[in-house]
């Protein structure tokens, strides 16, 4: 018989809304503290696009105690801590992890970030241009312009379909009243969640935390855009020329959300296709034929909606040829799946979670991202348990509901001026 790991994640909800979770890990050296807030580019405007991620850049600037960046950074690398922080498109995180007798202090710090950052005037003008030069950096990446395009043709002329730190014009015309004024609307403690985990017990996290925010005063945030219906009918192509060594190609179709029946069905369609170096298109687009050092596939799953994405870098002559190659593999997964086959992929997707688990960032992180966006965390042992349940009945379905030839969209970033070559490929 399976023996079930105990469960030792705790969460109380104080007066003020701010949800407080711990996870007991006996016996690690470090504690990390994460701290969610549900601000992301899904809340954005237009013309307030890349804001929650200027903002978040803003807060390791200092506070009213901290004055600057390096008295923020100091009392954690003093110690030898880690800190930094994230921006996504349903949320902000902000993480620190130390030894365990320095608990206090990172959490110290990083609430000191978010209840009371500075902004003073000087350092956003001058991060404005850090950030117009970070997004100067990432379109130089052909990979990542080729992510940037997918999102555009997955979910056009919305929030979804935007790069995470907006555009350059859009940052320009991001004011500090603009970011105080967001701060104060999305920073509220209904609108985020404080998980811990280490070597530390419930007790001793409220004892800690409960001070420090008692006079955080209550707000109503702004809520998220949902995204637009989905009417695509027929299959895309989008090219960009890129004087490349490489053509960086993207097929991907619209996935499904986080709350999702097919979710985990479709995750371990994922693993078969393209996670690790036996999935079949490992197996045959790099083994079989040498056509790619870089393949794989994956499924991202948000509040209402999704993708499944496939990647991989070729030479610009076998392009069409690694397409096509790709494509057939869609098509053969929505046979059914041999059952040996499909125990080795529950067997990676649950082993590699379990192995995450080791670290106390991730066990913390595991909690705070699922708590404020599913207002739900599952164990561990739950989620094993719902990926074995995963038939080859339902992998083969899945394949079949959701790889629809109408649905497939294909981005090229690479030495083309035209996508006609690609178009007549694209069927599943």
């Amino acid at each position: 018989m399976k023996q079930k790991s105990p469960s030792t994640n705790q969460k109380t909800v104080l007066d003020n809304g701010l949800r407080v979770l711990s996870h007991s890990m006996p016996g690690a050296r470090s504690v990390s503290v994460c701290i969610y807030v549900g601000a992301g580019s899904r809340y954005e405007d237009d013309s307030h696009a890349g804001i929650s991620h200027y903002l978040e850049h803003m807060l390791f600037k200092g506070t009213h105690r901290r004055p600057s960046s390096v008295e923020i950074s100091s009392p954690i690398e003093e110690v030898g801590g880690m800190t930094n922080g994230a921006t996504d498109r349903e949320l902000t995180s902000y993480w620190c992890k130390v030894a365990t007798p320095y608990f206090h202090k990172a959490l110290d710090v990083l609430l000191d970030m978010v209840r009371d950052p500075l902004m003073d005037p000087q350092e956003v003008e001058k991060e404005r241009g850090v950030i117009q030069e970070e997004l100067n950096a990432s379109n130089d990446y052909p990979s990542y312009r080729a992510e940037m395009l997918m999102d555009q043709m997955l979910w056009p002329n919305q929030p979804m379909g935007r790069d995470v730190g907006g555009t350059k014009e859009s940052v320009q015309g991001i004011s500090r009243e603009m970011m105080v004024d967001y701060f104060h609307r999305q920073y509220v403690p209904s609108n985020v969640v404080i998980s811990v985990a280490g070597d530390i017990s419930h007790g001793e996290v409220l004892e800690a935390v409960a001070p420090m925010v008692e006079q955080w005063p209550q707000g109503t945030p702004s809520a998220w855009h949902p995204v637009a219906q989905d009417d695509q009918t027929q299959a895309k192509v989008q090219v960009e020329y890129r004087k490349t060594e490489q053509a960086h190609l993207l097929v991907a179709l619209p996935g499904i959300s986080t709350y999702h029946p097919d979710r985990y069905a479709l995750d371990i369609m994922s693993t078969v296709l393209g996670e690790g170096m036996s999935s079949r298109l490992f197996v045959e687009v790099r083994e079989k034929r040498g056509l790619a050092y870089e393949i794989h596939s994956s499924a991202t799953h948000f509040r209402d909606t999704g993708s499944f994405v496939v990647y991989c870098g070729v030479d610009p002559q076998k392009a069409s040829y690694a397409v096509e190659t790709v494509l057939g593999e869609l098509r053969g997964v929505k046979a059914v799946v041999p059952e040996d086959e499909l125990e080795r992929a529950k067997g990676l997707a649950k082993g590699r979670l379990l192995l995450r688990m080791e670290d106390t960032r991730a066990v913390a992180a595991w909690g705070g991202a699922q708590e404020l966006l599913r207002n739900q965390v599952l164990t561990v042992d739950e989620v094993a348990d719902k990926v074995s349940a995963v038939t080859v009945q339902d992998v083969a379905r899945v394949a079949n509901d959701y790889l629809v030839p109408g649905k497939l969209n294909l981005v090229v970033v690479g030495p083309y001026r035209s996508g006609r070559r690609f178009q007549s490929l694209l069927s599943v």
